[in-house]
């Protein structure tokens, strides 16, 4: 082989060398990209102003809790505080909503026993079991396992609760009339759409919001009326987050999106 052809061989590898080299680096490491910022503007997941909010918003309310600047227990600020921030990242499609939300679960299960409320003690109990399912179902229950997206409620599922919601609603009723409950009828009622909500939410369907915000605009006359009012006024705030909560999803949906 001749010299000039080795020389223009390795001018080939060198060039080509370079242009692998450069392809890459020229986009990614100038100060202009995209993959900088869009660093920048996340914090676990969430904007920087969410966080922010939603510290100094449990920080402020749990201080006056602690330093006894009101009525309300710190048992029912912890309530409070966790539930507020499980819903959010529910309409944030954040996976930690699964584990503040077990909190939250332990946090209501005393709050309700001292209110004498039973059938919402014992749905703590199923919540916790519900959040685990939910928690790797969100993960895993997408196709191929992959991460779980929105979808509508199946014909069947809605033929399920049609049948159940009435039927649980009466069972629990009777368990709590035995029990002496403070409000059997109510109780029951918000207790199995809750139940409903929570599987729909564990299965990512989009009409959960829908039950939840049935439960919820029930659960804020009856936490007044239990003399829990930082409780029924968490869950008038879940209800306006719920309506947060049915936009967010729908426009996810439409993009056909999920945030892991």
């Amino acid at each position: 082989m001749s010299s000039e052809n080795l020389k223009n061989m390795e001018s080939g590898r060198v060039s080509g060398s370079f242009a692998r080299m450069n392809s890459t680096p020229v986009a990614a490491s100038g100060p202009t990209t995209d993959t900088v910022p869009q660093l920048g503007l996340r914090w676990f997941g969430l904007r920087p102003l969410e966080v922010w909010v939603m510290a100094g918003a449990s920080f402020l309310l749990l201080l006056q809790s602690y330093r006894a600047w009101w009525s309300i227990s710190v048992t029912e600020a912890w309530g409070f505080v966790t539930g507020g921030i499980c819903v959010w990242l529910v309409v944030r499609e954040h996976l930690w909503n699964w584990l503040i939300g077990i909190a939250n679960n332990i946090v209501f299960f005393f709050l309700f026993l001292h209110g004498r409320l039973f059938a919402d003690m014992s749905l703590q109990i199923v919540y916790l079991g519900l959040g685990l399912y939910g928690w790797l179902n969100w993960l895993f229950g997408g196709e191929k396992r992959t991460v779980l997206k929105i979808s509508k409620t199946t014909r069947v599922e809605w033929l399920m609760m049609a049948a159940l919601i009435p039927l649980g609603t009466w069972g629990f009723r009777e368990i709590l009339l035995a029990v002496n409950g403070a409000a059997p009828f109510w109780d029951s009622l918000t207790t199995v759409l809750s139940l409903a909500a929570q599987y729909l939410l564990c299965r990512k369907r989009f009409e959960n919001w829908f039950l939840w915000i049935a439960a919820d605009v029930i659960y804020v006359p009856l936490y007044l009326n239990r003399h829990l009012p930082l409780t029924a006024v968490l869950y008038a705030v879940f209800l306006v987050m719920c309506l947060i909560g049915v936009r967010e999803w729908n426009r996810s949906m439409k993009k056909g999106q999920a945030v892991p």
